[in-house]
């Protein structure tokens, strides 16, 4: 048994030319619908992006969303027409996004903002045959005064009327909300539509929050970051904010939020990219960012469903004796082996743990490969790690690996070391002799 992580920074580097599913390719998308057919899509709109060109082409990958089973509800910002409002009246405006103060000149100009986005947005799903209904399922409280300032007229989510959007969406409808929620007496107030989000996700137990925003993704440090970890923004976001694009921070900090509340997933991504949508959500490597709960909740034990994705994923691996090679029909017979981790429902790495009848102090990590998109991010060594927590839970006291080219990440990164073949049992070490093919035998005391 071999292992194999081959490190080609260079891969990671094209996230573009890396994509290997085209909205296009109808035989591409369809391997993705049973994960996400009935499932609930948040989708957010920046009011700038309402404006931008593209939009119509946003509003074409709803309806294929929608063709394929997937329930999408859709969230509206104003920001950008609500500054054209006031540079064109002359009004002064206190808050541009909904969550600063709200003065009554400010709500009149959201209400008018507001009114003509939804009214766009309702236009672009007639033209593709879908049925959209503006609501008035979100309730508001007056945020009051903060730091011994009034915020007027600008609310917090204090109800969602979830039966009624469930209602809506069962009958094929698409909900359009807008930054407005009602107050007690029904009167209007002003929310933050990236907040208006999260809050939505959590009441209908959405899978995905996408942010549709004139970035590439989650800038920081003007960097793209294509994935991250809720845990590393959420440090990032207390230590050292200002170094995130200034557009992204309220939607960092409100996809920490839905993460925290029980939404799995958070994607930010340019909606000024032609097919990025579809691209974002049915392909492996994505074309924005991913932002995602623990680490350790990505790996997951294979099913017999994953035989096919295993067998794909590491068939090049294979070609460059990184692996040894193996059928589906040996890896569905083995399948309680092996583990995979998991971006976005899409498996990219996978290992399995072997334990001996016999030697229940050791454990064998093997066929290790994570997709080279994703090399240099750690998955890796956490797939490694993963393997020695549960190895040490089943009672090993030693985990060892066999490889013909990746030992130096063990010995580097993962702490191995490198060990006599006789540490092998008796049967291992059989096909070890058997094989030929000289591998080196690594092994790692679990403490």
């Amino acid at each position: 048994m071999s292992t194999g992580t081959s490190q080609n920074p260079a891969a990671a580097a094209t996230p573009a030319l890396a994509t290997t599913i085209k909205p296009t390719d109808l035989r591409g998308i369809l391997k993705y619908v049973p994960r996400f057919q009935g499932q609930i899509f948040v989708i957010a709109i920046d009011g700038s992006i309402v404006a931008d060109e593209n939009f119509n082409n946003i509003l074409v990958d709803i309806a294929v969303l929608r063709s394929l089973g997937i329930k999408v509800v859709l969230v509206h910002g104003i920001g950008r027409q609500i500054k054209e409002l006031s540079e064109l009246r002359g009004v002064p405006i206190t808050d541009v996004y909904g969550s600063g103060v709200t003065d009554a000149a400010t709500l009149d100009l959201a209400v008018r903002a507001s009114s003509r986005v939804s009214h766009l947005v309702l236009e672009g799903l007639a033209q593709n045959n879908l049925r959209g209904v503006i609501t008035n399922s979100v309730r508001a409280l007056p945020v009051g005064i903060i730091k011994g300032v009034d915020h007027q007229f600008t609310g917090r989510v204090e109800r969602i009327d979830k039966d009624f959007l469930t209602s809506l969406i069962n009958d094929q409808a698409l909900p359009v909300i807008s930054p407005l929620a009602f107050g007690p007496e029904g009167k209007s107030l002003r929310v933050n539509s990236d907040l208006l989000a999260a809050e939505l996700a959590e009441a209908l137990h959405a899978t995905k929050i996408i942010y549709l925003t004139p970035q590439p993704g989650l800038l920081i440090n003007g960097e793209l970051r294509p994935q991250i970890a809720v845990e590393v923004l959420r440090k990032q976001l207390e230590t050292a904010p200002e170094q995130i694009a200034e557009l992204c921070r309220t939607k960092a900090g409100n996809a920490i939020r839905a993460i925290d509340n029980g939404t799995p997933r958070v994607h930010i991504v340019d909606g000024r990219v032609f097919d990025a949508l579809l691209n974002e959500i049915f392909s492996n490597e994505g074309v924005g960012t991913l932002i995602y709960g623990n680490d350790y909740q990505q790996i997951r034990k294979a099913t017999r469903r994953d035989v096919r994705f295993i067998h794909s994923l590491t068939r090049a691996a294979v070609k460059r004796e990184e692996l040894i090679q193996r059928t589906q029909q040996a890896i569905e017979k083995n399948i309680d082996q092996y583990y995979v981790f998991e971006i976005d429902e899409n498996i990219i790495a996978c290992v399995t743990l072997i334990q001996y009848p016999g030697r229940p102090e050791l454990a064998e990590l093997g066929s290790l490969y994570v997709l080279p998109f994703y090399h240099n991010r750690g998955i890796g060594k956490k797939m490694v790690d993963y393997a020695g927590l549960v190895a040490r839970e089943r009672g090993a006291t030693r985990i060892i690996a066999v490889s013909t080219q990746s030992f130096g990440f063990f010995t580097n990164v993962c702490g191995f070391e490198e060990s006599d073949k006789s540490i092998l049992p008796e049967a291992r070490l059989k096909l070890y002799e058997e094989s030929g093919r000289n591998a080196k035998v690594l092994s790692r005391a679990l403490t």
